[in-house]
């Protein structure tokens, strides 16, 4: 087992910019076991590992991650190869393995409990940790030129709540749940909406397009959401389609960054 968890990455979280750093580490040949909630709510499940908890598996890009239904089995599958995805939000599988490096990939704009101490190597992704204090390393999440950047003293740069701009668009690509109850879905992720078009709905309430373009996310039909809840993810640019289905560039430059650490630092 020592050669093993020399190598092992613990990564906590499975969604979309998870799924980009799992991708790279796995096919870096790193043992990989990530962790999730219950009910993980992805809004690109196409791109989003975390989809496995309620599949079984989930294949991005070639990479197949599965379900283990204890720590044991997430061991094995990550030994095999294999992107293991473990529901384990509180990281109780520290008391199975000590791996070499944790990595923090909720992107839950604030620390959730994860501490240098769970391994020799700690990272995080996004504003809510101190490197040099709370983890070893943070990696910039937001667009722009600082995105990917490794910061070895400090802080990420602050959640401004406004997303990137895609196509001329920034905070109208988004859309949150205008009330709370379950969802359910009209359309897919993939097709091709126009502005003011229903795609899903809450009870009596209509969850409608904010733009014209491709619905490249939408949160699980029948999950449970709160009112204010990110939804949906509309790409206003006409060839977005193939997108909706690969991993992100801004996923893919936070992981060739979170790559670089582990490589120079195990």
């Amino acid at each position: 087992m020592a050669d093993f968890s020399d190598k092992l990455v613990i990564v906590r979280g499975a969604g979309d910019l998870a799924t980009g750093t799992i991708h790279a580490l796995v096919s870096a040949g790193y043992p990989v076991v990530a962790l999730e909630v219950p009910q993980p709510s992805s809004i690109r499940r196409e791109v989003s590992f975390s989809e496995a908890v309620y599949e079984g598996t989930k294949t991005v890009e070639g990479v197949t991650a599965v379900l283990a239904k204890d720590a044991q089995e997430a061991l094995t599958l990550a030994a095999r190869g294999k992107p293991a995805i473990l529901v384990d939000p509180v990281c109780n599988i520290l008391e199975t393995v000590r791996p070499a490096v944790l990595i923090d990939a909720v992107l839950a704009k604030r620390n959730l409990g994860t501490h240098r101490d769970m391994a020799p190597l700690t990272i995080a992704l996004g504003p809510g940790f101190e490197a040099g204090v709370d983890v070893d390393f943070v990696v910039e999440t937001m667009r722009g030129p600082a995105l990917g950047r490794v910061i070895e003293k400090g802080f990420a740069l602050p959640n401004t709540g406004i997303p990137g701009v895609v196509g001329g668009f920034a905070a109208e690509r988004v859309i949150h749940a205008p009330a709370s109850g379950t969802l359910q879905a009209v359309r897919k992720i993939g097709d091709r909406v126009e502005k003011g078009e229903t795609i899903a709905m809450i009870g009596e309430f209509l969850v409608t397009a904010s733009l014209t373009g491709i619905l490249r996310g939408l949160i699980r039909d029948g999950y449970p959401v709160k009112k204010g809840l990110k939804i949906a993810d509309i790409d206003p640019r006409p060839d977005s389609y193939p997108l909706c289905f690969q991993i992100s560039d801004k996923s893919r430059r936070i992981a060739q960054s979170v790559l670089t650490i582990v490589n120079t630092d195990l």
